[in-house]
């Protein structure tokens, strides 16, 4: 599991160290795709094949299932870490999640996200009540 906030800056040549206490669940490779939220997700190889094989599972005349699938294969990106621990977020995912020099990383349960730092702090402020007021049904099993 992935848990944690971790403030990376992203290099001139579009490198992200990750944190070091994710890399051990990372070392058998990874795969980073356009996240919810402007974000990027980073699962592990293992993760990743079994969430796209549910996608693949969905029927493709629904068009949010297409759309969802499209994207998650479309902006697939497998990689494994380099020897200082970083990946290398290409120009197209950069670009989605506007990421620049300062960046975020958290752990989010069972994926990472990143976020451009100044992004993270604006979705805080922004769903700040949400966390704090939490009774929506979807919350039910958790709170």
């Amino acid at each position: 599991m992935f848990f944690g906030t971790f403030t990376p800056k992203l290099d001139d040549k579009g490198r992200l160290t990750l944190p070091a206490k994710f890399r051990e669940q990372l070392a058998d490779g990874l795969v980073v795709v356009n996240g919810q939220d402007h974000s990027l997700a980073v699962h592990t190889k293992a993760e990743f094949q079994v969430r796209a094989a549910k996608a693949a599972a969905a029927s493709r005349a629904n068009p949010q299932a297409r759309a969802y699938v499209r994207n998650l294969a479309a902006s697939a990106d497998e990689q494994e870490l380099d020897k200082q621990g970083r990946i290398t977020l290409s120009a197209g995912h950069r670009s989605y999640a506007g990421l620049n020099k300062d960046c975020v990383v958290i752990g989010s349960v069972d994926f990472i996200e990143i976020w451009d730092a100044a992004a993270w702090e604006a979705y805080l402020e922004e769903h700040e009540s949400t966390f704090a007021d939490g009774d929506d049904d979807s919350l039910a099993g958790i709170l």
